[in-house]
């Protein structure tokens, strides 16, 4: 009888053991997935509501943008946008890293939503890409994607007046963007 005891006691043990594991194992990955989502909903990623994909068309260069592997290093980087026959959106960055010419030819495709594109550099594989607001005459856009991580403002011209970076600035930290990790990349 004894040993029907211990034996009891023994597996009751285990089970309060396995089951303390698992409810930890959950809270872990629950509170996982709350600091993943910490700061993502505070991000207003909305579009331009009267986007016209012409108005996309053409060459742009990057004023500014946030630190990434695919852009690091990078200055005088420009952004061509052609309208294939397939209603696709032929993109082609290029920059300089050091003193050689780097080159990326991605496609994108336009959404239902007005302004969100889906963008792909790699084979089937897509990022949203958001026009957020535009110039008036379309002299300016101002970039984002689902993560927080990525933002860019884009020019027709080289450089823009230091009042219209402020006034874009202004608006990207309205949104929820953290601006003071923007690389600059004006002469």
């Amino acid at each position: 009888m004894k040993n029907d005891m211990k034996e009891e006691l023994i597996l009751s043990l285990f089970r309060f053991k396995f089951r303390m594991t698992v409810v930890l194992l959950l809270l872990m990955m629950l509170l996982a997935a709350c600091v993943y989502n910490a700061g993502r909903d505070s991000i207003d990623r909305s579009t331009v509501k009267n986007f016209s994909l012409d108005s996309l068309m053409g060459r742009w260069y990057e004023i500014a943008r946030f630190d990434h592997n695919f852009e690091r290093g990078m200055r005088e980087v420009t952004a061509d946008y052609r309208l294939q026959d397939d209603g696709m959106v032929e993109v082609i960055n290029t920059g300089l890293r050091g003193d050689e010419v780097r080159q990326s030819i991605g496609r994108a495709k336009t959404t239902a939503e007005p302004g969100r594109l889906r963008v792909s550099f790699f084979w089937i594989f897509y990022s949203d890409y958001n026009i957020l607001d535009m110039g008036e005459k379309g002299e300016w856009a101002l970039i984002g994607s689902r993560s927080p991580r990525y933002l860019w403002i884009l020019s027709r011209t080289p450089t823009l007046p230091d009042s219209t970076i402020d006034h874009i600035i202004d608006l990207a930290e309205k949104r929820g963007y953290n601006t003071e990790n923007l690389i600059f990349d004006q002469p």
